[in-house]
Formats: structure tokens, C-alpha cells, sequence
């Protein structure tokens, strides 16, 4: 059988668009023309020697094919990308203090941690998990350099607002129980202690819409309220981020819930110009960001 090599250029084109959904987008993204990546897209299926997408109405959908082959682009970009950095960046050293909200804790921070520990082993980083206020302190008393935080409004020196986050309500996967809200029997909450960014949008969002409710469980850890939740004890409100197969997105329509605002993600730093190391860790980490939730 022939030996293929792939283009990597192609394949960054074809997975920009992917994750943009719009190769329009893409062509902005990376700075090209629309011909241009219409000539990559071409190019692909050429050195696939198979087709890759299918026409789905105006659109383009992958076929068999294209999934797996959008799959090890993924992976051969990540894997290119990380050698350009670990050869570029082999000098660096240092120590680096990161905070995360446990949203990120299962998902973004251990693809960030080992991309940047094979990329530059000689720097040392501290990594803390916790809530928005404690994040934020630490940060502006320098006991952080780094914080990736929900918005509520505030904003601290050398802040960057990465994105704005849709919010949901969720209950249970296994076995869901009908959470139809009803003026009659208020609906039970499943929520974090106070103070919550995500509780006060849910009981806001409940009361302007004339629904009531009651707090049912409340926990200091995301892991408390999400076996609350799998067990079917309340309904929470959290970002699609994170979620454990034991939990879902509920449909607010289907249950009488009233629709919810996005959440906006900032990341914060300590210092205006960051040393080496700690720029390279937030690059890092607003990449592993926009790879946990594409289109936005």
C-alpha cells in the first residue's frame, strides 16, 4: 500500500473549520482566502483517496471516513504543536501558580498539566482548585499568578475575557424524574453553598418566572452536588463543562423551566507581563479551553 503523508497545513484548515463549524470562519481564523481552503479541503480527499464530507442540505457533514479521519487530525496537530513548543521552549524555568474552578478540575487541567510538563520540564507548577472568590483573592494579592474564573461582573487589573458559556439545567441520566416545575409543589434545588455565581442565576431566573422552589441539598464541593443530583434528590444549574455521564443537560421547554443566561470566563493575572513560563501555561490553557468548548 502507498505510504500517505498528510499535509499539516491541510489538516489544520480542516479541523479549524470543524470546530468553527464554517470553513468561512476558518479562512478568517487562519488568514486565508475561501478558495484557498476550498483548494485544502480538495487536496484532502485527494490524499485520503476517499471522500471525506457529504453534502447535508446547503451544507457539508463527514462521512465515515471524515470522522475518523478529523479524529487524528486532532491528534497529529496536538502532537505537532507540542514539539514545536517543546523545542522552542526547552529553557524555560521557574514556578508557576495556577487556580482553576472545579469545573475545569476533571477535564481542562489535566490535558493542561501534562501538555505543559512534557513541553518544559524544568518548570515547577502549583496548581489550586476552588471557588470564584477565593481564585479572585489570591490573584490580586499575588498568591496566584494565574486564575481561570466565572464572571460576575467584577474584574480585577490584568483580566481577559475568554468567553461567554451557556448555562443549563440538570438532573439526573439514569432513571430521570419528572421535573415539570408547577405553581402547586416548588421545585426542589440542588445547588452549591452560598455564595454561588450559578445558584443566584437559577433562583433568579425561578422567581421572575413566577416558579417556586425550594433548596434541597447544598454542598461546599462540586462532587457533593453532583451524586445529589445523579440521586435525583434536586435539579442543579451548572455550564456544560465537566458534566459526569451520572448527570444531564436538561430541555427547559420540556420541563416548564425558564431559559438561562450565559456565563462569562475570565482569566485573570497577577502581573501585566507575565514571566515566560506563566505566559506559556495560560496559552496552554486557553487552548485546552476553546478544545472543551468549540463554537464559542
Amino acid at each position: 500500500m502507498r505510504r500517505i503523508t498528510f499535509d499539516l497545513d491541510v489538516l489544520r484548515t480542516f479541523a479549524t473549520g470543524m470546530e468553527l463549524g464554517s470553513f468561512a470562519k476558518a479562512a478568517d481564523r487562519l488568514g486565508r482566502s475561501t478558495s484557498a481552503v476550498s483548494a485544502q479541503l480538495k487536496k484532502l480527499e485527494q490524499q485520503a483517496e476517499t471522500p471525506i464530507f457529504i453534502k447535508a442540505g446547503r451544507g457539508l457533514a463527514l462521512t465515515d471516513a471524515g470522522e475518523t479521519m478529523l479524529a487524528y487530525a486532532r491528534r497529529l496537530l496536538d502532537l505537532n504543536d507540542e514539539a514545536a513548543t517543546a523545542i522552542h521552549g526547552t529553557g524555560l524555568e521557574g514556578w508557576v501558580r495556577l487556580g482553576l474552578q472545579e469545573d475545569f478540575g476533571e477535564t481542562i487541567l489535566p490535558e493542561v498539566l501534562g501538555q505543559f510538563a512534557r513541553a518544559h520540564p524544568k518548570v515547577r507548577i502549583e496548581a489550586r482548585v476552588a471557588r470564584n472568590a477565593e481564585l479572585i483573592d489570591r490573584v490580586t494579592s499575588g498568591r496566584l499568578d494565574l486564575a481561570l474564573a466565572w464572571s460576575a461582573g467584577a474584574v480585577t487589573p490584568h483580566c481577559q475575557r475568554v468567553m461567554d458559556v451557556p448555562m443549563c439545567w440538570v438532573g439526573p441520566a439514569r432513571e430521570p424524574k419528572d421535573w415539570m416545575a408547577s405553581a402547586d409543589e416548588p421545585l426542589p434545588l440542588a445547588a452549591l453553598e452560598a455564595p454561588c455565581l450559578l445558584r443566584a442565576a437559577a433562583t433568579n431566573a425561578l422567581d421572575r418566572a413566577g416558579i417556586p422552589w425550594r433548596l434541597a441539598f447544598t454542598s461546599p464541593s462540586l462532587a457533593g452536588l453532583w451524586a445529589a443530583t445523579a440521586a435525583g434528590l434536586g435539579v442543579t444549574i451548572r455550564t456544560p463543562i465537566g458534566l459526569p455521564a451520572s448527570v444531564q443537560p436538561l430541555v427547559p421547554a420540556d420541563g416548564g423551566l425558564p431559559a438561562l443566561p450565559s456565563l462569562g470566563l475570565v482569566l485573570h493575572r497577577a502581573e501585566a507581563q507575565s514571566e515566560p513560563a506563566t505566559a506559556r501555561l495560560a496559552a496552554i490553557m486557553l487552548q485546552a479551553v476553546h478544545k472543551e468548548i468549540p463554537g464559542f
